[in-house]
């Protein structure tokens, strides 16, 4: 774990004790459970300088901030409809000295603009996620989702009448070589 991480973990766990955004049973487990897990976009699909990534519903930060720490030349976009969340997420990225980052309470259908990326958690199903974003990337959405999501995959196609190999998944565990990420992938929707 580098410095800049070592820190993200304590102000993750100082913050953490005032507004809860881990799970208090989780939050050992915060390295590799959310921030290592959010590095897998990047081990993936690493970023450019100058692109920039909008993160829908970071909650607290996640994948948003352990990217930006990762990828320091593109802009990421952090959005949240949930103010706490994004106050935790604004402290955690200040405090990192983060100048690519910039936090917005909002809900993503109501931001200006289009980006190059989208990327989010496993924040709801896909094809009630696609409609909220589908106007606002240029390039891919990468999206962390666990579990069998091939149905899910399925239905996004059909109801959104995406192209075949316009969709594909990438196993976690491909990099991070844990049972915990057995059933987690990266799944990557291109721009069509």
């Amino acid at each position: 774990m580098t410095a800049e991480f070592e820190k993200a973990v304590a102000l993750y766990r100082e913050w953490n004790e005032k507004i809860n955004v881990i799970s208090r049973k989780d939050i050992d487990n915060l390295y590799e459970h959310h921030i290592r897990h959010s590095l897998a976009i990047g081990e993936y699909h690493p970023f450019k300088p100058a692109e920039t990534v909008l993160d829908v519903g970071t909650g607290g930060g996640f994948p948003g901030i352990p990217l930006a720490i990762r990828f320091p030349q593109t802009r990421f976009v952090l959005c949240d409809s949930i103010g706490k969340k994004i106050k935790v997420a604004s402290a955690v990225a200040e405090g990192l000295g983060l100048e690519n980052v910039t936090c917005v309470n909002a809900r993503v259908e109501s931001l200006p603009g289009r980006f190059d990326y989208v990327v989010s958690r496993a924040v709801t199903d896909l094809s009630t996620f696609y409609p909220w974003v589908k106007d606002r990337f240029l390039k891919n959405i990468f999206y962390l989702k666990g579990g069998d999501v091939n149905a899910e995959i399925a239905e996004l196609m059909g109801r959104f009448k995406l192209p075949a190999g316009s969709v594909h998944t990438w196993r976690v565990d491909n990099w991070l070589k844990d049972e915990y990420f057995a059933e987690k992938f990266v799944i990557d929707i291109e721009k069509i």
